[in-house]
């Protein structure tokens, strides 16, 4: 009786049997679970067996994320909190029986989705990228996924190697919108902004300058300068439209300020003007932003790196080298 059967023979045992399922995460095979219906602790033979794995030199992998923020506090870990950052730590762990240090280009908050964060940790040299992305799609929740993982140079940061940073923000404008289906990943809006507005209005904003106005809090090691590079909105499939913004960084909240200021200028709440003195001075006595976009409809779309941070080598050519020095 083999995996298909719905039972696989146990190499840690030698006649044991582990429980296996279909896969329901769009991978090919089987996902395997322990009897007590936990992913196998990778602290076991088993696991490792199970991937291919044998103790080794380390090597660093850049991992490309998508997940829905519904049901996390946002990225980074904290005691006694469901985040993202926790839940791959937990499962990377379990994979390589040891702590790892997971890092990633930037903290999305509470609510925040995303479809191109990027983490990077590092991992025995025996996991090969894809092995390494598969195993942990295999035990990951359903709402968080590892679209891509690519070995890099040692050295490669997420954050700090990152040229530019892309946020996507979705209007939902039509009756679908407030549909469950549609509404976890958007701002539905019972009132329609003016759409020429709304694009004049994100004309104003790329340049290099300080956005102290749109930030709830910046980084005083950093400042509240940042270089916008393009802002504009388009269609977002039937549902509405989304504004598309990229700059070298965001300060927190910032692009949940634009889009709440803009959408109050499109429904003719305030005018245009006070957007651009916005972005021009700052905030004063007399003049705020409106208030931030929920986080509902705020993706972090994707992150850019310098040419060359990905590893040229290839992996097949190195476990021959491997093999040829063992049997030469």
């Amino acid at each position: 009786m083999g995996p298909r059967d719905g039972l696989g023979p146990s190499p840690a045992s030698g006649t044991g049997r582990i429980p296996y399922a279909p896969r329901t995460d769009g991978e090919s095979g089987f996902r395997c679970f322990r009897p007590d219906g936990r992913p196998p602790s990778c602290l076991s033979s088993t696991s490792l067996y199970l991937f291919g794995v044998t103790p080794g030199e380390e090597i660093r992998l850049r991992l490309v994320l998508h997940y829905d923020g519904s049901r996390f506090h946002g990225w980074q870990i904290q005691p006694e909190l469901r985040t993202v950052q926790g839940v791959l730590h937990a499962v990377a762990r379990h994979l390589t029986g040891a702590e790892r240090t997971i890092t990633g280009s930037g903290r999305t908050d509470r609510g925040v989705h995303a479809t191109g964060q990027v983490a990077s940790l590092m991992v025995p040299s025996s996991w090969s990228a894809d092995t390494f992305r598969r195993a942990m799609n295999a035990n990951l929740p359903g709402d968080v996924w590892v679209a891509d993982a690519q070995e890099v140079e040692r050295d490669f940061h997420p954050r700090y190697d990152a040229i530019a940073r892309t946020y996507r923000y979705r209007l939902g404008l039509s009756r679908e919108a407030w549909s469950p289906f549609v509404r976890p990943w958007c701002w539905p809006l019972e009132k329609t902004p003016d759409l020429s507005v709304l694009d004049a209005a994100a004309a104003r904003i790329p340049g290099d300058r300080s956005f102290d106005a749109f930030a709830k809090s910046g980084q005083p090691q950093r400042g509240t300068r940042c270089r916008v590079d393009r802002a504009h909105w388009e269609p977002w499939e039937d549902h509405g439209v989304q504004l598309t913004i990229t700059a070298n960084r965001f300060l927190h909240h910032m692009v949940r300020y634009l889009v709440g200021t803009m959408v109050a200028v499109g429904w003719g709440r305030r005018p245009p003007e006070e957007l651009e003195a916005l972005l021009e001075g700052g905030p004063t006595d007399e003049l705020w932003t409106s208030a931030p976009a929920p986080a509902s409809g705020l993706f972090l779309h994707r992150v850019e790196y310098p040419e060359g941070t990905t590893r040229s080598r290839h992996r097949a050519l190195r476990e021959r080298t491997s093999r040829s020095e063992l049997f030469p």
